[in-house]
């Protein structure tokens, strides 16, 4: 681990003037980067520790060169269309080298390319009011946008391909944007002069420390990790654990009402991540939201698998998990019933339950909630890249190893699915900056990554995004075909516009395969944001509609957009609405339940010992 020695900083300068005012302390801080960066280097490209598997960099750069290789033998095949797009591409840049000239001049011009309203890489004024960084930005977005629509434009190659390309395109592109250079980054270059290089000493440091800390993957820290701990200032809704297995603890929390709806609520959260992301902190907590709206509230805590759980099946996981989660819900209760919400994977689970049910004529559930959950995954993303034949037997060969993925290579993944917010905002903070990454709770749950069984994840990636058996109707499990148009109880089905794990369209799809009524509600933002979006915020937006309630019916439009244009856009969370829907679903009031029962009586508070390994 790095010594954690500090660069040395002189006095206080005008950051106007941008001296280097001890310019001894600055060429030893220099060196001291310059030696901390080495030795970074050498730990990366230790043949001891690099990792050729599934989602490591090399792996990576290996399908980055396939997928791109596709694109060029369109355009090699097409020189005079290439020769074109290049005509077009020196003409942009005429024009740029123009106009900057004209700046230098000391004349107001119009940009030839502006970033979009969502990039915060050149928020600094630098990259406006300087002319060269002025120019650097106009120059990286004009070729990074030209490389795109090359791939747009290769209509030789089939869909499949050209989303693979566009993919590893912008992990490039991204990487290559000036904003990640010392050298080119205005805010970058101004922090190392000030500090006389202490920023480029700590930064090294941080690198080294992260190395240190991360395995065979490097983990860049997105938040300070000591700022939260969670049953301290994460998951402290009040609740008991009420039952566990191998694979769950149930979770039931304390009513902060007299009366609540006859019927309990059970959640069922992904096991991709932790549950706690729906009890991050209680002015942000859909959890403590439906206790407090009078719901008896349950939550699966999934374990945390090893090696000995290698051989746990999604069939077991739905068993084991949602089935007898929910019996023991009904018993606690003393319901026949109980309404299940399922979010991301859980979601997928929920509905693979659903058909089980359907198929047996096992009617426990009376209706479900469904949180930016697919069903169909004909339209499933950018996932879809890494999914194919050799990287799924990579991927199996890797968990027949150790029995299990680890949960640093579905971070990785999901980090580059937007690598402009997820990846490279933390290199230029941490290690080009030498900042400490802000405390912030969101990213503390992101970066508290969990394992996922080698059966049960082989089975998800093959029969569900690989084969898409469930939406074809073509899955068996426990002797029974799954048919979701049997599914005829009533169903709440949330996507979120900006989602880049459950994407909106393909959310919308799969809802229509139920065969029973369904209020599909479009929310504003992401996978994350856009389902956590408690109603004080008074943040975003959404759109809804359904079979037997207010609003557009989803089984009338054939697209999103198109019904997106049929619907209201409300201002502000969805909360509410599925507070409105699930109330007509939860029976009469009773008297408020506290945890446990007599033949569940409480094993430990909550949020349990499983979501903490």
């Amino acid at each position: 681990m790095a010594d954690g020695t500090k660069g040395e900083t002189g006095s206080e300068t005008d950051d106007k003037q941008l001296p280097a005012t001890v310019p001894d302390q600055f060429s030893r801080n220099l060196v001291t980067a310059i030696d901390r960066g080495m030795e970074a280097l050498a730990r990366m490209l230790d043949e001891r520790k690099l990792v050729y598997g599934p989602y490591s960099a090399p792996s990576e750069a290996s399908e980055a060169s396939h997928a791109l290789s596709e694109i060029m033998k369109y355009w090699l095949s097409e020189p005079e269309k290439f020769t074109q797009e290049q005509a077009r591409l020196a003409g942009d840049f005429v024009e740029l080298w123009g106009r900057t000239y004209q700046r230098f001049l000391g004349h107001e011009v119009e940009p030839v390319a502006k970033p979009d309203k969502s990039d915060r890489r050149f928020a600094d004024p630098e990259w406006e009011e300087n002319p060269l960084f002025d120019f650097l930005k106009q120059a990286y977005l004009l070729t990074s946008h030209w490389a795109e629509e090359l791939v747009e434009k290769a209509d030789g190659v089939e869909e499949r391909k050209k989303k693979r390309a566009q993919f590893y395109l912008e992990q490039i592109t991204t990487a290559l944007s000036p904003s990640n250079f010392p050298f080119t980054n205005p805010e970058v270059i101004r922090t190392t002069l000030t500090s006389n290089a202490e920023n480029l000493v700590e930064g090294m440091n941080n690198l080294l420390a992260d190395l240190e800390s991360s395995g065979d993957l490097l983990k860049i820290r997105q938040t300070d990790m000591s700022a939260f701990k969670v049953g301290e200032n994460l998951a402290v809704t009040p609740g008991k654990v009420v039952f566990q297995n191998e694979l769950i603890q149930l979770i039931q929390y304390s009513p902060s009402t007299e009366t609540v709806h006859e019927t309990p609520v059970m959640i069922i959260p992904p096991w991709i991540n932790k549950f706690y992301i729906l009890d991050l902190v209680a002015k942000k907590s859909f959890v403590k939201y439906l206790v407090d709206q009078g719901y008896t509230v349950f939550m699966v805590s999934w374990v945390n698998p090893g090696p000995e759980l290698a051989d746990k099946t999604f069939e077991d996981y739905m068993r084991e998990g949602v089935l007898t989660a929910s019996d023991v819900v009904r018993q606690i209760c003393a319901s026949e019933h109980v309404i299940p919400i399922g979010y991301c994977v859980g979601g997928t689970l929920l509905a693979t339950t659903l058909a089980y049910n359907a198929a047996r004529g096992d009617d426990r559930f009376p209706a479900a909630g469904f949180l930016a959950a697919q069903a169909d995954f004909s339209k499933a993303g950018d996932l879809l890249v890494f999914i194919d034949e050799p990287q799924l037997d990579a991927i199996e060969k890797m968990m027949e190893q150790t029995g299990y993925l680890d949960g640093s290579r579905m971070a990785t993944v999901f980090n580059m699915l937007r690598p402009r917010d997820l990846i490279w905002p933390y290199v230029v903070n941490n290690y080009l900056l030498g900042k400490e990454p802000f405390p912030f709770d969101l990213l503390y749950w992101n970066s508290d990554s969990t394992r996922m069984t080698r059966a049960n994840h082989s089975f998800y990636l093959r029969e569900f995004y690989h084969r898409n058996k469930l939406a074809r109707g073509e899955m068996e499990l426990g002797g029974q075909r799954l048919d979701l148009s049997k599914v005829k109880i009533p169903i709440f089905e949330i996507a979120t516009r900006e989602d880049h794990i459950a994407p909106p369209d393909s959310v919308f799809i799969g809802s229509k395969l139920f065969g029973g009524p369904v209020r599909f509600v479009l929310a504003g933002s992401g996978h994350i944001a856009g389902v956590v979006n408690p109603p004080y915020k008074e943040k975003y937006m959404h759109w809804a509609g359904g079979d037997d309630s207010p609003g557009p019916s989803i089984r009338d439009y054939e697209t999103l957009e198109d019904w997106i244009a049929a619907a209201e856009e409300v201002p502000g969370s969805w909360w509410p609405d599925f507070d409105r829907w699930l109330s007509a679903k939860a029976g009469e009031q009773v008297s408020a339940r506290e945890p446990g029962a007599p033949d569940f009586p409480p094993i430990e508070d909550a949020p349990g010992h499983y979501v903490r390994a």
